[in-house]
């Protein structure tokens, strides 16, 4: 049986494309999103046709190992080391290099707060000063996390921190509740990254919990407390890399040169990030902005890189 779709030709189940675009995977974070579009704007400096797919972390994994997706700029250690890796060693998708920069995903609060909450970074200055961090009269600590999966309940049972969790359905909703209480000076911890926008704008620190072991997640006889686990932070000094269908390379070669070079720092992506989070800019137009303020650096790739 064949059937005709556009320029896709489907026979027996097997997928052949004449003309087919790279399909760039975008998530639901600003760098991620605009560094999407500045890598897309480069594919097409090398004559290559580009389209951007929408998809949340979990559901990004079956299109990037069946080639619906191609390419994932922004692989964080913390939040997907996991399917990366048995997707990696599957021979699924491909690990197409480290950026530069090193990541952290933690609590985090502005620095005003530590003169009401002294003892601060400590974990254990929340279990005083809980309450100064509350927005009822329940006298718990708020803490603000985002849509993606952190065992921040556990940690707090097994730390025993008098705080509760409300989770925001985006990052956006997090930059806004962020700058509406920077702004009145306004108690607020939240779940925070770097690299990100927040550390280029405000000062502010992260949370020092107990320091991350793998036996933290398997082990409940590890750590502070012996009864439960998650007793411990989130890993620091985290990796940050770039993944790509399994058939990208063969498929487009110049394009698979120019993501292997494609390596940032925490300073370059946290500025692509503030284009749209602090300077109100689309996403195209920051991505636009930023090769601007970055020709030096990408032109180098560029021209190492042959054309399609």
């Amino acid at each position: 049986m064949i059937r005709i779709i556009g320029f896709i030709i489907l026979i027996s189940g097997a997928t052949v494309s004449w003309s087919e675009p790279i399909r760039i995977l975008t998530n639901n974070w600003s760098s991620q999103i605009v560094l999407s579009h500045v890598i897309g704007i480069l594919f097409k400096k090398q004559g290559y046709e580009v389209e951007y797919l929408e998809s949340p972390i979990a559901e990004q994994w079956g299109a990037l190992s069946h080639g619906i997706a191609h390419i994932q700029v922004e692989v964080w250690e913390g939040t997907m080391a996991i399917e990366f890796d048995r997707l990696v060693e599957a021979g699924r998708i491909k690990d197409a290099g480290l950026h530069k920069a090193k990541t952290r995903e933690e609590w985090w609060y502005p620095e005003y707060v530590e003169v009401h909450c002294p003892g601060l970074p400590d974990w254990r200055a929340l279990k005083k000063c809980a309450s100064y961090f509350s927005q009822d009269s329940s006298n718990k600590g708020l803490y603000l996390s985002g849509p993606w999966e952190k065992p921040d309940e556990a940690r707090i049972r097994a730390l025993q921190i008098d705080f509760e969790v409300k989770m925001l359905a985006s990052g956006d909703e997090l930059n806004d509740a962020l700058k509406k209480a920077v702004k009145h000076k306004q108690p607020i911890v939240l779940f925070n990254w770097t690299p990100n926008w927040v550390e280029s704008r405000i000062k502010g620190k992260f949370v020092e919990f107990p320091d991350y072991a793998p036996e933290c997640e398997t082990d409940p006889s590890w750590g502070v407390n012996k009864d439960f686990l998650y007793d411990c932070g989130n890993q620091k000094n985290g990796w940050l890399k770039k993944a790509v269908w399994s058939g990208f390379a063969e498929k487009w070669p110049c394009a698979d040169q120019l993501i292997r070079s494609f390596s940032l720092d925490n300073s370059q992506i946290a500025s692509a990030a503030a284009l749209v989070d602090i300077d109100g800019l689309s996403y195209e137009v920051a991505a636009q902005k930023w090769l601007d303020q970055y020709q030096l650096l990408w032109q180098g790739w560029v021209d190492e890189s042959c054309h399609g």
